[in-house]
């Protein structure tokens, strides 16, 4: 699947002033409905030619959309999700994954519980694993994605400052697989969450950078006027570790998708 397919819906406008190609839905529904097609357009390739689909999924509020799509698709049309194998990036760090906060029940409730992944065909990171086995664990963990055949669509959201999965600013390009700390901005956002933001884990087990530059194709979901600012960073301004995300310039297949609040000034530039 190449960005030229992904860019082929009529009802998106592609902006010509982006270092990345960027589409613009005109809601946050319609990126999500977009993106979810996306994914069963891949899964339906796939299970014609009877291979696995390799997915590495994301959680927060961006991407609610899309797995609604996905689990309507599923009960409504028979998208069959049998050969598909999951992989999650991140999780907080310590966390157990029977908390409300950690990723494993989100990803449970909006998605897994909803369609026919089978149960040993999912994998999602432990926030506690034991402090000395963590670098054991990641490496097993990345192998185990190299044994799937990697991953061949890597959904992800941005944050504020710029970071992809928990790889925040003035991570290397090079960055495995790791506990990373977490950014003050990155812990502000999810306060509510957890009931205050002195109740936030300060670290996160996250794929490094380098782990999803391997992935084949990248998809970044964006929504919302809060994205706006480092949008412009990341899709018009330089490649730099300040800004993780930038490095997506230099990947061979990468795409955004976001919503007019989400374009800010890009659409100005466009104009």
């Amino acid at each position: 699947m190449t960005v030229d397919h992904v860019s082929s819906r009529e009802w998106a406008q592609r902006l010509s002033s982006t270092k990345i190609p960027t589409l613009m839905f005109p809601t946050p529904a319609d990126a999500g409905v977009h993106v979810a097609h996306v994914v069963a357009d891949l899964i339906r390739e796939n299970n014609a030619a009877s291979v696995p689909t390799v997915l590495g999924l994301t959680t927060g509020a961006t991407p609610v959309g899309m797995y609604h799509e996905l689990v309507r698709l599923h009960r409504e049309e028979g998208l069959d999700f049998s050969k598909v194998m999951a992989f999650l990036p991140d999780e907080y760090f310590p966390m157990s994954p029977d908390c409300p906060q950690s990723n494993h029940p989100w990803m449970r409730s909006h998605f897994f519980d909803h369609v026919n992944i089978p149960e040993e065909q999912i994998q999602m990171p432990r926030g506690d694993t034991p402090l000395n086995e963590v670098q054991s664990y990641c490496e097993e963990f990345i192998a185990a994605v190299d044994r799937a055949g990697g991953i061949q669509l890597q959904i992800l959201g941005i944050g504020r400052n710029g970071h992809i999965s928990f790889n925040e600013p003035g991570s290397s390009w090079h960055s495995q697989m790791r506990v990373a700390k977490l950014a003050p901005e990155t812990r502000a956002d999810t306060a509510g969450v957890f009931g205050g933001e002195e109740n936030v884990p300060r670290q996160a087990l996250t794929f490094g950078i380098s782990n999803i530059l391997a992935a084949r194709q990248v998809i970044i979901m964006a929504l919302g006027h809060r994205k706006a600012e480092i949008l412009s960073r990341v899709l018009t301004g330089e490649v730099t570790e300040a800004v993780p995300a930038s490095i997506l310039q230099r990947h061979r297949n990468t795409i955004f998708v976001i919503d007019p609040a989400a374009a800010g000034s890009l659409v100005d530039q466009d104009a």
